[in-house]
């Protein structure tokens, strides 16, 4: 039984060497880039998602509509609403992303996405990874700022390789072991190296902190450290610096030195977690906007999660919207709207720190969703 098992996991394991490398082929043959600027219509889908999602993406929405509304009307932007990306529908078809609903993404330029909710256990791939893979959004940029303690980083971590890949395609001999993979491309590797350099270079930033752990993961974090070095030799003037995940989760909490970091990459794991560690040096991870890029599609989110506790409580709608409000302003940056990202995210920070006329506690002693909305789209009147 024993040695069935293991040519099962062999044959298994064939079957993703196979796939992964018809997508590096894939990668290399396919680099279609979107030209915002050159587009008639730029077409913003808005998808909802699970829990507190459809409550905080409809009134980023609201707001985000509010911003845009003459380009709305000159037929210059166009919001779409695109349903059936919860976790019901998507259990029911056992589909990470149904087809109907992938479909309609793709129609789409940019996303403003709700969060989602995975399953524990099971086969069930999360959305977000799906969406990721699908689309082909490979950087995952997160900014952190808090001025007033000198910190301004901001993340570039890899979105569409390691262990969220191939996490939920891993083998079991019952009772003996588990195996699961983790997969590194040189081609995955290069190009989000490349948008973590290009950023800095563009952006006045002298150092990217390269962040694995590679004396352990010697192949493919290895890799990984190895093309980013690579990569940096075309960007003289930016110093690239090793640093491995454990000690960069204690110096992002190291106040005499933290302040030296400007750019981040990292493969998958490590910046899903250490963003989240920087959301909360920031505020918590309901203040922290997030965007999912690629060469031809955006995505961009909240980096929290669904928040199933407070739809169970009838909380929901005191749910904070400012995480969604900031992916919306790294959605307008991306489109070429800077100086409406600009307007926005001066008025989120009147209405969270320097007014704070409508208090937001997520509970009923402090202001709904919808009335944070009403006052973020009466800031904006003013400026």
């Amino acid at each position: 039984m024993s040695n069935q098992y293991i040519e099962n996991c062999v044959d298994q394991f064939r079957t993703i060497l196979e796939e992964q490398t018809a997508r590096c082929k894939m990668m290399a043959e396919n680099r279609v880039v979107t030209d915002y600027q050159a587009l008639d219509k730029i077409i913003i889908g808005v998808v909802g998602g699970d829990g507190i999602g459809p409550i905080i993406s409809a009134e980023a929405a609201r707001v985000l509509e509010f911003l845009l509304k003459d380009e709305v009307a000159a037929g210059k932007v166009e919001i779409r609403n695109i349903e059936g990306l919860t976790i019901e529908n998507r259990m029911a078809q056992h589909k990470a992303i149904p087809d109907d609903v992938l479909a309609e993404l793709k129609k789409c330029h940019v996303i403003l996405k709700g969060p989602t909710t995975t399953p524990h256990g099971g086969t069930l791939e999360s959305a977000n990874v799906a969406m990721r893979r699908e689309l082909d959004l490979y950087a995952n940029i997160r900014p952190v700022s808090v001025p007033e303690e000198n910190i301004d980083w901001i993340f570039f971590r890899e979105n569409t390789e390691g262990e969220y890949v191939l996490g939920s395609r891993g083998v079991e001999i019952p009772g003996t072991l588990a195996v699961d993979f983790k997969c590194t491309t040189d081609l995955g590797t290069e190009r989000i190296a490349r948008a973590a350099f290009e950023y800095a270079k563009n952006n006045g930033k002298n150092y990217v902190a390269i962040v694995t752990k590679a004396n352990i993961m010697k192949k493919t974090d290895g890799k990984f450290t190895a093309i980013c070095h690579e990569v940096a030799k075309d960007y003289p003037g930016i110093e690239a610096e090793d640093w491995y995940i454990d000690i960069m989760t204690a110096k992002l909490v190291d106040t005499a030195s933290r302040s030296k970091f400007q750019v981040f990459v990292l493969p998958n794991l490590y910046g899903d977690i250490i963003t989240d560690e920087a959301a909360q040096i920031q505020g918590g991870v309901g203040t922290a906007g997030s965007a999912n890029a690629g060469d031809r599609y955006a995505m961009f989110e909240a980096i929290h999660g669904s928040a199933p506790r407070m739809l169970e409580t009838g909380r929901a709608k005191f749910a904070n919207p400012s995480s969604m409000i900031k992916a919306s302003e790294m959605l307008l940056r991306h489109i070429g709207y800077t100086e409406k990202a600009d307007k926005l995210i001066k008025a989120l920070s009147i209405c969270n720190e320097t007014e704070r006329k409508v208090v937001l506690t997520g509970h009923e002693d402090g202001a709904t969703c919808a009335e944070f909305a009403d006052y973020m789209m009466e800031t904006l009147e003013k400026l």
